[in-house]
């Protein structure tokens, strides 16, 4: 099976260099019409380039079709109007990689307020913009396919990242909803947690390793989860070739009887309530609610009595 794009049209923030410029380079090779957004500067968000410009040169000389586009990810309005020129040049938008990202890395006790908000403001409310967009067309199309570009550092944690990680598990979480509220309209949303020697990192890995973890590596993780078969509701991560699934997961609710439910009753459960058996990964957050009501039916039976007081 071939995955095309043919007659699609994309937009990948942060294009101009890295992941995002390989993201953008594979859409058209397999037919699509790209926006290359990129406001350019260095990873912690400084300075100005044109980046994004010579992408679009490579698109077009491949024959391919591309438009730059210096839009920055936390102002809305250039964010709508983004958009709105895709559409206006060829009629639609029907894909969205969220990739623009910043770095402020330090430990949370020399962290400045501003570098924390600065962080989340671009990669969560970036791709929240971005998205924000774009909504309307792909409900009104009823297509569309959105990545959101998550972390290890969001999923698991990493020292001196408290801005990243949060921003990061933010945008699963974002994800997560999108997938609920975009289903009857054929919009699908998925994370990609991704492992890539780029800019942003490439003083984190030895050279060796820098060229293994190449960006296009990482690619066709990125392009299957927007492709037209996309699945939903993904977190994915990638990265040397290697591919692999993360899941938020809960494991069964252990339910305390009213003589137990104090602070010292928690305590002594704490074994049970924290013990990693019987995971499962919910679908909507509903099921941590029916999870619950699950547990109370085991211990006091479906009429709410103790199941001792049962004949």
């Amino acid at each position: 099976m071939t995955v095309s794009f043919k007659d699609r049209v994309a937009i990948v923030t942060g294009a101009g260099g890295g992941l995002g410029k390989e993201y953008a380079l594979e859409l058209a090779r397999r037919g699509a019409k790209v926006v290359v957004n990129d406001l350019g500067g260095s990873r912690d968000g400084t300075g100005t380039s044109d980046a994004a410009a010579k992408v679009v040169e490579e698109i077009e000389k491949m024959g391919g079709e591309a438009i730059a586009n210096g839009a920055s990810v936390t102002e809305y309005d250039q964010m709508e109007k983004m958009v709105a020129d895709a559409k206006q040049k060829w009629g639609g938008v029907h894909v969205l990689i969220n990739n623009a990202g910043v770095l402020r890395d330090k430990s949370f006790a020399k962290m400045s307020p501003e570098d924390f908000e600065f962080v989340v403001r671009v990669h969560l409310l970036g791709s929240a913009y971005a998205t924000k967009a774009c909504w309307e067309t792909f409900r009104e199309q009823a297509y569309g396919r959105i990545l959101m570009t998550t972390s290890s550092t969001g999923l698991f944690g990493n020292f001196g990242q408290a801005n990243y990680g949060a921003a990061k598990l933010g945008l699963a979480g974002l994800t997560k909803t999108l997938h609920l509220e975009g289903a009857k309209y054929n919009i699908k949303c998925n994370s990609l947690s991704p492992v890539a020697g780029t800019r942003m990192t490439e003083d984190l890995f030895p050279p060796e390793a820098f060229a293994l973890f190449s960006p296009e590596n990482v690619a066709p993780a990125a392009l299957f989860l927007v492709s037209e078969d996309a699945p939903s509701n993904a977190i994915v991560g990638a990265g040397a070739g290697g591919f692999h699934s993360a899941w938020i997961t809960m494991n069964d609710a252990v339910w305390l009887k009213d003589e137990d439910r104090t602070v010292e009753g928690f305590a002594a459960n704490w074994d049970k309530i924290s013990e990693q058996s019987n995971l499962v990964a919910p679908q909507s957050g509903s099921e941590q609610s029916g999870a619950i009501l699950k547990a109370m039916q085991k211990v006091l039976g479906a009429d709410g009595a103790p199941s001792s007081a049962r004949g």
